[in-house]
């Protein structure tokens, strides 16, 4: 896979929006990596962590989040689901599972009945593989909107509390496995 193809073909334009996405995915695969040289003795695939961080935001151009570049017409909760859609059609099939498995530190069914979340209940929004929690773990530490800063633990677990205690709880056990 040529992930750098890819981003290429949904983001033609040497733009901001491009830039942002380049920055902030790269952020995320330097961390995925590092868990992964830091911990050996965790089975992971450390070409599908590169590839998959670098896709993770891939459906972002279609949503509406103008305070990052983002002029779509889709909410921003659904650019996971849409980045699944775009690397389906690529035929990645297990990239697709941590685009849509990445958003908080996962969606339960729940969450998403409560929320009256646009998202579609005919799959799981949870991270379950090592990969898909290490990408969804490494995503919560860098913010598109802020791509200078990187979010301390504390600040992670604290912008995580508006979702609710389950998300800290899961985003603490990950720091345990992963730090």
């Amino acid at each position: 896979m040529d992930y750098e193809k890819i981003i290429d073909k949904y983001y033609p334009e040497d733009d901001e929006l491009k830039h942002i996405l380049l920055v902030h995915s790269r952020q995320v695969a330097d961390k995925c990596l590092l868990i992964a040289k830091k911990h050996p003795e965790l089975p992971l695939d450390k070409q599908f962590l590169e590839e998959a961080a670098m896709l993770h935001d891939i459906g972002i151009f279609r949503c509406h989040a103008p305070s990052i570049q983002c002029v779509g017409s889709q909410p921003y909760i659904c650019h996971g689901y849409i980045g699944g859609e775009i690397l389906r059609s690529e035929g990645f099939v297990r990239h697709v599972l941590v685009c849509e498995r990445h958003t908080g530190t996962g969606l339960t069914r729940a969450q998403i009945e409560r929320q009256q979340l646009p998202l579609p209940l005919d799959r799981s929004y949870e991270p379950e593989t090592l990969e898909e929690q290490v990408v969804c773990y490494a995503d919560k530490f860098y913010s598109k909107s802020h791509i200078d800063h990187v979010r301390t633990v504390v600040e992670t677990a604290q912008s995580l509390e508006k979702f609710g205690p389950e998300g800290v709880q899961k985003f603490l056990k990950w720091v345990d496995l992963f730090e």
